[in-house]
């Protein structure tokens, strides 16, 4: 298993597109979870489905949003696809 430093987070258009329609403050606390969720890239999710491309995805929720993203383990990339207040 790799250190935690090795990964990084990346955010799709979707899910940037939600932490800019948040306030400031919550923006941070959504953005410090997508980090927190790239330092433990092997930590089990809440659930798993895969999309069209065939990608494991991992769904978490955190608080009050729910994160889905899948681990590109060769690039050390945890791509989130998708952050949706609940």
């Amino acid at each position: 298993m790799g250190s935690s430093s090795e990964y990084s987070s990346h955010l799709s258009a979707a899910a940037v597109a939600t932490v800019l329609s948040l306030p400031k403050r919550k923006q941070l606390k959504v953005l410090a979870v997508a980090e927190r969720i790239a330092q433990h890239p092997f930590k089990i999710s809440d659930d798993q489905t895969k999309d069209a491309a065939g990608h494991l995805i991992e769904n978490i929720l955190v608080d009050e949003f729910h994160y889905s993203y899948w681990v590109d383990h060769a690039m050390k990339e945890v791509r989130v696809t998708e952050i949706v207040r609940v």
